[in-house]
């Protein structure tokens, strides 16, 4: 009989609606002696089935849900028929390439029904990120299944930062399986060729869920002359040039490597001629820019993740502010905004709001032409709308 964790008296309607995450505020009490990663049945307060899941007695997510049939145990076949979901969805439904210099996301954590995995596919190589500790606990499984379906040429360990304190797990980057992955290791993407480096580039070496919103805001820039803020490996740039006409480009990142790597990748595909770029601090250049009165037809702006903790919303908004009040200062009549807001933790209608508190504060005219997300092999879980993280806004200044 399995350990019951038992909720709290009016707590139990999200669970029954099968969202999968049971902090600690909402549990009452636990019956038996969980191990930490252990499977328990959640309850009621009357003791109704809910579901079964994994529990960690160190984070505030106390019991990750998977299964919500009473007979369906979280066994070897549980989890290779989770599996085999999410890559037919890739596979079979988004019909993604398979070839070995295509890139997608295999497996997207609650959006896939595998709270605390993440699985990507660089050509032959897989990613994972493993954010829960009785997944992690279940590695050994979990990449024998992957061998199984996938027959990849090796499996890499990324580690998100702050796991450690989250979930109290201790892992580090490193070879699971296989061969270690090249570097750089080469994928395309929408015509363009990227250098990638999965070992040690941001994420898991590119963002791949702003793939389809690349191209799509590459449409609004010809003839344009682009600021491409927080550039990273370049992907936003060479669209403008190459996909949308840009007729140049500044590109900036904090990081020498991403710009080491973007300079490898605009020089690959043969737009070094229309592609500039600058190592700086994103709210130091523009102030430099705007006080030099200097505009541009277009300002892209896709910061990293501004907040991990809900606490931190209130300074992340702020930060989002500034940036995007400093884009409207440097932006010409009539220009493309591309706003993006990576942080899960600020809502779609705060960041909506924000952009509000610019248009007021500036006094120019914000048009949202295009409110986007995540590629499709990013979905969002109807039953985890925290799924939904990735926010991307094309807008007209005038």
């Amino acid at each position: 009989m399995l350990p019951k964790v038992v909720l709290k008296p009016r707590k139990a309607l999200p669970f029954f609606g099968r969202h999968p995450w049971v902090f600690v505020g909402a549990i009452s009490h636990v019956e038996g002696d969980p191990a930490p990663g252990a499977e328990v049945a959640l309850v009621s307060e009357r003791d109704e089935f809910i579901a079964r899941g994994l529990f960690n007695p160190a984070s505030s997510i106390r019991v990750r849900l998977y299964s919500w049939g009473h007979d369906q145990p979280l066994d070897e076949a549980f989890w290779s028929r989770r599996l085999d979901e999410a890559i037919r969805l890739r596979r079979d439904v988004l019909k993604l390439p398979q070839s070995s210099e295509s890139a997608c996301r295999l497996v997207f954590s609650e959006a896939d029904g595998l709270s605390g995995l993440i699985v990507d596919r660089y050509g032959d190589w897989l990613l994972l990120q493993i954010t829960s500790l009785a997944i992690f606990q279940r590695r050994e499984l979990i990449l024998n299944l992957l061998r199984e379906k996938l027959g990849p040429a090796g499996i890499w360990l990324r580690t998100e930062k702050g796991i450690r304190d989250v979930e109290g797990l201790q892992q580090s980057d490193g070879l699971l399986w296989g061969t270690e992955p090249p570097r750089p290791l080469f994928i395309e993407e929408h015509g363009l060729r990227y250098g990638v480096d999965v070992v040690e580039g941001q994420k898991t070496g590119l963002f791949l869920d702003q793939r389809d919103n690349r191209l799509a805001a590459a449409k609004y820039l010809a003839g344009r002359r682009v600021l491409d803020m927080f550039c990273y490996s370049g992907g936003f740039a060479m669209h403008a040039v190459r996909s949308g006409g840009a007729s140049e480009v500044l590109a900036v990142d904090v990081s020498e490597p991403a710009l080491d790597l973007a300079r490898a990748n605009v020089e690959m595909n043969g737009l070094s001629r229309s592609i500039r770029f600058g190592r700086s601090d994103s709210f130091r250049l523009m102030e430099q820019l705007r006080d030099q009165q200097e505009k541009f037809g277009a300002v892209i702006l896709d910061p990293p993740k501004m907040a991990r903790h809900p606490k931190a919303v209130p300074d992340a908004l702020r930060g989002y502010f500034g940036l995007n009040r400093l884009a409207a200062d440097l932006l010409e009549p009539d220009g493309v905004l591309v706003t993006c807001s990576c942080t899960g933790h600020v809502g779609r209608d705060d960041f909506e709001m924000m952009l509000q508190d610019v248009a007021v504060d500036s006094g120019r005219n914000i048009q949202v032409l295009e409110s986007r997300s995540a590629a499709a092999d990013h979905p969002m879980s109807a039953w985890c709308p925290e799924t939904n993280y990735l926010k991307c806004l094309i807008c007209r200044v005038t």
